[in-house]
């Protein structure tokens, strides 16, 4: 029986929401003005040795905080990659005055915070033993000890993490996303292996450190209750006379997008969900003018839970816990990325999904409230970081090491308040790249890749450490059919499929379908009637009470649907896909040359072994069909409809097959589409009989 059309979903959502529309909900209040922005200039001055020194007085609690951060930029590690971390884990381990028991003993004496870091290190204390701790945090940057003892627990325990994350699918997403954009053998793209952290020595690492732990281009700031005069003779104290390697600023040439969209496919057998991620490339400067209109996008897109992806992949669909999307920024090169955790069996659908959000941002789909929320957020989150003194202190860094104007931050939410639809629309098409993207998925192959076929796009295969692989991964075994899936073929399982149902014959002489139906959904119950005649001819009616609220006709020529008292002609397409349809049992014309089937392999519908064809119908119309590897029959398809411009996953499975006449019909059928589920049910069905063309007039 051919499936009701995903549309009804909508009629009955409309019809539910009209019956509970009793009541006028409140609308959201309107944001206030942006707070202004009172942003002191903290006390800077610099070393002799090259230091920046940024004090940010806060004398409201007796405590001090200090940073040491060096700039170097990215760094490429090449066959030692993992020094960097290696070495910022060794400076925590004592210093050449004194070893880690006894420094990790004078820290906690005196209550203090010590943190060491492979660009240098933090300290926060009380007031009064501010000094003391730290003078120890710079005696660990200036002095450490690099103990061989160390050196080798540390590198043991970097290779258990690795070994640990191997088969996870999140661990492995994370590294092959930057190496197929940035590439592997470059700073941004290249990632630790069990190979490069096995080649570094103790040697490596105190090479390292000579290299990059210096006083160039660094900056040191303080924040609490401390003076300016204070923090400076600190500073002059602690790091005054300490020289080093003067660092060169980074020259970091930009990566190239792909000249066309394609998937990326890394197979994980055991992985239980699909990482997905849609990536490009970006610069995307502080500085540039579209550095605030590109923060608000993201946050429309994918900054949070009232997204546009976060929405449709996780509240409609029901695809994933939560998608987001992250755009990058700064001085060089970033990644534009949106990115889900899904459901294996629906990770191509996600992808569809995904790619239409990014669509809609492109075409300028985003409401004045959209954009309201998003300054919103920014307005009181901006507002409250400035209740924290230490952002001051990273404020006024950034301005320094991104070369911006002083009152970049003083005027940040008046340029973010300033942004408009067009705005957002403009940088989305600029930098949100649906034709030159990566589609990255790690998952389980079996279950994932014959359905991305569908999608149109080049399929890549890598493995876990984005090297380019040739063969396919092996279809996935159910385990219950006593078949040989080997001999298994798409022209088998349609010959088996009109057998189970009662043979090729009778099907042929069926001309006509009547059944009455009795739809369920969200606590409502609907009576209807289904009236279909050879070859593609058919009526579809829905009520409640007397009145038809959903209607469905097609002629054999031209059609229309009706929902609550809207009708809508069939377009060209709309026609086209009527007419794919050569028979009431269409399944009979699938080995004809106008359709193209194929087989995808075995999977599971509901706990039940079946056999997986994709099949295209002469309109170009795509559609997963899955037979059970028992009985033969019918047991679900998918397909991607359009609705309203945007595309919808439906998946339709079948159940409760009885004979009527000599052929098999399903007399329950459940639709599940935009996060909802529709029961058909049908208490009797009648064949060739009662059917006229007065029914299609």
């Amino acid at each position: 029986m051919k499936k009701l059309l995903y549309s009804i979903l909508f009629a009955a959502s409309a019809m539910s929401a009209s019956a509970q529309m009793t009541v006028d909900r409140s609308k959201q209040p309107k944001p206030g003005p942006a707070p202004v922005i009172d942003l002191k200039n903290p006390e800077t001055f610099t070393l002799p040795n090259g230091m920046t020194v940024l004090v940010v007085e806060n004398h409201k609690l007796p405590r001090v905080s200090a940073t040491l951060s060096i700039d170097m930029g990215p760094v490429r590690e090449g066959e030692k990659s993992g020094v960097m971390s290696l070495m910022g884990q060794m400076m925590a381990e004592g210093t050449k005055s004194m070893d880690k028991a006894k420094f990790d003993e004078s820290i906690d004496l005196i209550g203090a915070d010590v943190n060491l870091f492979s660009s240098g290190g933090s300290v926060t204390a009380l007031t009064r033993y501010f000094s003391q701790a730290f003078l120890l945090m710079s005696d660990a940057i200036k002095e450490p000890a690099f103990p061989q003892e160390s050196f080798e627990k540390l590198q043991k325990q970097t290779l258990t993490n690795l070994k640990s994350g191997e088969k996870s699918a999140t661990a492995i997403s994370g590294r092959v996303v930057n190496a197929l954009n940035y590439g592997k053998r470059t700073a941004m793209g290249e990632f630790e292996t069990e190979e490069t952290v096995k080649a570094i020595t103790l040697e490596d690492i105190r090479d390292f450190y000579k290299r990059y732990i210096t006083p160039s281009r660094s900056y040191l700031t303080f924040v609490g209750d401390i003076t300016a005069g204070k923090a400076k003779e600190l500073a002059t104290k602690a790091f005054g006379s300490w020289t080093g390697r003067k660092l060169p600023v980074p020259e970091v040439a930009n990566a190239a997008n792909v000249e066309k969209t394609e998937i990326d496919f890394v197979d994980v057998p055991t992985a239980v969900q699909g990482e997905l991620a849609v990536t490009n490339l970006i610069n995307n400067p502080l500085s540039g003018k579209d550095y605030h209109a590109l923060l608000l996008a993201n946050q429309i897109l994918g900054g949070g839970a009232e997204s546009k992806l976060f929405m449709n992949l996780r509240e409609k669909h029901g695809f994933t816990y939560g998608s987001y999307s992250r755009t990058g920024e700064g001085r060089f090169q970033g990644l534009f990325k949106t990115s889900a955790q899904v459901r294996s069996e629906k990770a191509d659908s996600a992808v569809v999904e995904m790619l239409n959000e990014i669509d809609n941002m492109r075409n300028g789909k985003i409401t004045d409230q959209e954009l309201a929320s998003a300054k919103a957020k920014y307005n009181g989150s901006f507002a409250l970081k400035m209740e924290d003194p230490a952002n001051t202190a990273t404020y006024a860094t950034n301005i320094l090491i991104n070369g911006l104007e002083k009152d970049f931050y003083r005027t940040f939410l008046q340029k973010v308040n300033a942004v408009t639809v067009a705005d957002i629309q403009r940088v989305a098409k600029k930098y949100y790249l649906k034709d030159n993207a990566r589609i990255v998925i790690v998952g389980n192959g079996s279950k994932i890749l014959p359905n991305l076929e569908r999608l149109g796009y080049s399929i890549k295969l890598f493995d876990k450490y984005a090297e380019p692989i040739a063969n396919k991964p092996k279809d996935t075994k159910v385990g219950e059919s006593d078949k040989n899936t080997d001999a298994v073929t798409a022209f088998s399982i349609i010959s088996d499929y009109l057998k189970a149902i009662g043979g090729k014959e009778e099907a042929m002489k069926l001309t006509s379908v009547k059944a009455d139906l009795s739809l369920s959904v969200q606590g409502m119950t609907l009576p209807g009637t289904m009236v279909r005649m050879a070859p593609n001819k058919e009526h579809i009616t829905l009520k409640m009470g007397e009145n038809v609220v959903m209607e469905r006709m097609f002629d054999g020529v031209k059609g229309f649907q009706a929902q609550m008292g809207q009708k809508a002609d069939f377009d060209t397409s709309e026609i086209k896909e009527a007419l794919d349809d050569k028979a009431l049992i269409p399944q009979l014309y699938y080995i004809s040359n106008e359709f193209k089937t194929s087989y995808l392999g075995v999977d599971k519908v509901n706990d039940e072994g079946a056999y997986k064809i994709k099949v295209i119908k002469p309109s170009g119309k795509t559609i997963t069909e899955y037979y059970s590897m028992k009985s033969g029959l019918l047991l679900r398809t998918e397909s991607v409809e359009s609705q309203g411009g945007q595309e919808i996953s439906v998946t339709t499975d079948y159940s409760n097959y009885r004979k009527v006449g000599n052929l098999m019909f399903p007399f329950t059928f459940t639709q599940s589409a935009g996060g909802q589920d529709l029961e058909f049910k049908s208490s009797e069905i009648k064949i060739n009989e009662g059917v006229s063309d007065a029914d299609f007039k």
